[in-house]
């Protein structure tokens, strides 16, 4: 059973090389930084519409009304500087979203939306429930309970199951 594995481990492409690899035959690069031309402001807007959709511009728009350097904190740093960078594609960032938000066990109303953000990016409704079905070993099966709950009602309310 444990070559089996292994061969599929071999099976599967290299990623690609990362911006600080030494093993880059080009070198050190720049490639870290998401953009030299693009303010944080509406990189990170274009982000969070991109991932989140309508609901996740209504949470930042809810919050500029208590506290608008918070929502500006989530769109510049959270949205602009992070999920905006190109190291991984948002499908793969989406799922260690769901992964966090999950072992928190308290962010319900923040997994819903990253649940729905998933779907929106292109990820499967089973590679969501895989992912809090493994965080049940890390984080409990109580956070798990509470995040299966989210999911389920996020997949059946968009037909995507």
């Amino acid at each position: 059973m444990k070559s089996q594995r292994m061969e599929r481990i071999f099976d599967e492409p290299a990623p690609p090389l990362f911006p600080h690899d030494p093993q880059d035959p080009q070198g050190p690069s720049r490639a870290e930084v998401v953009s030299y031309s693009d303010d944080r402001r509406t990189r990170g807007m274009r982000a969070l519409a991109e991932i989140t959709g309508e609901a996740g511009v209504a949470v930042i728009e809810n919050l500029r009304g208590i506290a608008p350097d918070f929502a500006d904190w989530i769109v510049d740093f959270s949205y602009g500087d992070v999920m905006a960078r190109p190291g991984l594609d948002l499908r793969t960032r989406q799922l260690a979203t769901i992964a966090a938000l999950t072992a928190l066990g308290h962010a319900q109303p923040q997994l819903r939306v990253h649940i729905a953000g998933a779907l929106k990016v292109g990820c499967r409704p089973q590679e969501i429930i895989e992912v809090i079905l493994q965080m049940a070993v890390f984080a409990g099966f109580p956070a798990a309970i509470n995040a299966l709950t989210v999911a389920r009602e996020v997949i059946d309310g968009r037909g995507a199951r």
